[in-house]
């Protein structure tokens, strides 16, 4: 069989074919490295040095060619149209609530970045406290996280520039709109969390690097500080390093009473943390290992008092919620309040005295509720089949908000009662097409050792199965990354030029938990290919299309799966336009 690839990326050279284009000149070096006594050669690692002029040029080389390429594809002047008017239109990110009042973000349609608001009610006009549009003259400075003040009164900011990890802090007067002298730097990979009293935040920050060295320094040596606001970064406080593990990753935040400090301990991409807590409310108290062994995956909801709720896939694959009571925090003592079921657990907030959990079921949402000792409650009614997030909030608090979007329907913002369980329209998009005349279907193709691989299928209604559909298949299949149905305005373009659009949830994703993702891994990778291939086979045996109007995409890890797919079990005589 013969599946065409779409993709940026020199297909002849598999095929034993004279490559149609004049690639810019990538000359090998002679790097070679022994590696546990074998010689191991590195020919292109002059690419990357960032600073060398060799390298712009050939970045530059690259681009050119590309650009050359895609300005002569037919028809691209009214594609960039008609993905314009789609994009253009005006967009709500999820309310919340704190210090007195709501903030969400707004975009009015082609922004390049999303405009913070706030507004004492709903009802009234908000008003602008952050246009990150605003942040630089060129736009390469972006807002990259912010969190309010208990009191209502700050705004703690992050900003990145030109793309680069790196983020900067900064505090405004939310009143105002004005920014305060604090500036701290040397922060990535790091959100901020306020103390109680408002006084100041805590947030993660890496020693400073050498001049010259700050985009090629290793991320080694995180530690949690406290700064305190009005006063320069030198004077913070240091709460809490690991110097012993130089490699691991802090997060740390406060807990919505303010008694405890959480600090949460990564290694890499692994799902297994640590959890550790400090104690507030103790002056000069000291860290302590709650769960210290990382053999499993620990995310804390929140505290009763001194019980923590866990959020973990512990002996259960598909996560579930057990408390731990710090005055016996013995394993044997732990009790699970949730316990684990047929669908995986993404996520659980505590809002208005209920447990709201996030579940996914064959890839797409389901939201259910609990009382706080576990027991079952009606779960939330969803407005379709598609992918709901948010639902965070306080304890005390009867709403929160959440977000829904499905592949045909832009992401719409709810407002949720929980004391009545009702959701109410907050905003929505005023959409360029017509909902419609689309529709979804979820499938299963089966994979060669006989596992079912959902897919989702998106097309225009009335689709005929006559093997003459352009079709694009879409996966990811790593990382415990789940692909759910989402909107984009560069799907509907294609449905609208006759495409059918396909994702595959393939293993090695999160969507049926940990066993799921450990089925895609290391020695079992062939799996994620296997379960590629076995989709692009179905909705060929299916008639949705054929060989020559398949094509295969995939970005990051997913370039890794075309890329396998593509060399290793299938034949490229030419590359196919769809």
């Amino acid at each position: 069989m013969r599946i065409a690839v779409l993709l940026t990326m020199t297909i002849a050279p598999l095929c034993g074919k004279e490559s149609p284009f004049s690639y810019p000149d990538s000359r090998p070096g002679d790097i070679v490295e022994v590696l546990h006594g074998v010689k191991v050669p590195d020919p292109y690692r002059w690419l990357e040095d960032l600073n060398s002029k060799e390298t712009a040029q050939w970045v530059k080389a690259q681009n050119d060619l590309t650009e050359t390429y895609l300005n002569k594809i037919p028809g691209r002047d009214a594609l960039d149209q008609h993905l314009t008017k789609l994009w253009n239109v005006e967009r709500y990110g999820v309310p919340f609530y704190e210090g007195g009042r709501y903030f969400f973000t707004k975009n009015d349609g082609l922004q390049n970045q999303s405009v913070l608001y706030s507004t004492p009610t709903l009802e009234k006009e908000p008003t602008i406290l952050l246009d990150p549009n605003k942040l630089s003259e060129d736009g390469t400075v972006a807002l990259s996280s912010y969190e309010v003040s208990p009191d209502g009164i700050h705004l703690v900011y992050s900003t990145s520039a030109s793309g680069s990890d790196w983020i900067e802090w900064h505090v405004r007067e939310i009143t105002t709109g004005k920014d305060l002298s604090d500036h701290l730097r040397w922060s990535k990979f790091s959100g901020a969390s306020w103390s109680k009293d408002s006084k100041g935040f805590y947030y993660g920050r890496f020693p400073t690097p050498k001049d010259g060295e700050a985009m090629m320094a290793q991320n080694i040596h995180k530690k949690i500080y406290y700064h305190e606001i009005g006063t320069s970064q030198e004077k913070d406080r240091l709460i809490y390093e690991r110097p012993e593990h130089p490699k691991q990753g802090l997060y740390a935040w406060v807990t919505d009473d303010g008694k405890y400090l959480l600090i949460q301990i990564s290694q890499g991409t692994d799902t297994k943390n640590g959890l550790f807590y400090k104690d507030l409310s103790q002056p000069g108290s000291k860290v302590v290992e709650l769960l210290p062994r990382f053999d499993a995956s620990y995310d804390f909801i929140t505290n009763l008092g001194s019980t923590f709720l866990i959020q973990t896939d512990l002996d259960a694959p598909k996560q579930k919620v057990i408390s731990i009571d710090l005055k016996n925090p013995k394993p044997a003592n732990w009790k699970t309040l949730v316990p684990e079921n047929a669908d995986t657990l993404r996520s659980v907030s505590h809002v208005g005295g209920a447990l709201i959990a996030n579940y996914l079921k064959d890839a797409r949402t389901a939201i259910r509720r609990f009382k706080i000792d576990g027991a079952p409650l009606p779960p939330v009614k969803l407005p379709g089949l598609g992918t709901a997030s948010g639902f965070s909030g306080k304890s005390d608090q009867n709403e929160t908000f959440y977000y829904f979007t499905s592949f045909t329907s832009p992401g719409a913002t709810y407002r949720y009662d929980v004391a009545k369980n009702t959701s109410t329209l907050f905003k929505a998009p005023k959409t360029r097409f017509n909902p419609e005349d689309y529709e979804s279907n979820q499938v299963f193709a089966t994979s060669k050792d006989g596992t079912r691989i959902p897919m989702f299928i998106v097309h225009k209604k009335g689709l005929k199965l006559n093997e003459n559909n352009p079709t694009l298949l879409y996966a990811y299949g790593g990382f415990n990354i789940s692909l759910r149905p989402s909107y984009s305005p560069a799907t509907i373009a294609w449905l609208d030029m006759g495409g059918v659009y396909v994702m595959a949830n393939l293993r090695g994703g999160g969507e049926y938990g940990e066993e799921w993702h450990q089925a895609g891994m290391k020695l079992k990778k062939q799996n994620v290919f296997d379960d590629f291939i076995a989709c692009a086979e179905h909705l060929i045996a299916k008639k949705y299309t054929s060989a020559k109007k398949l094509a295969i995409a995939g970005g990051s890890n997913g370039g890794l799966l075309v890329g396998a797919v593509s060399y290793t079990h299938l034949t490229l005589p030419t590359i196919y336009s769809v």
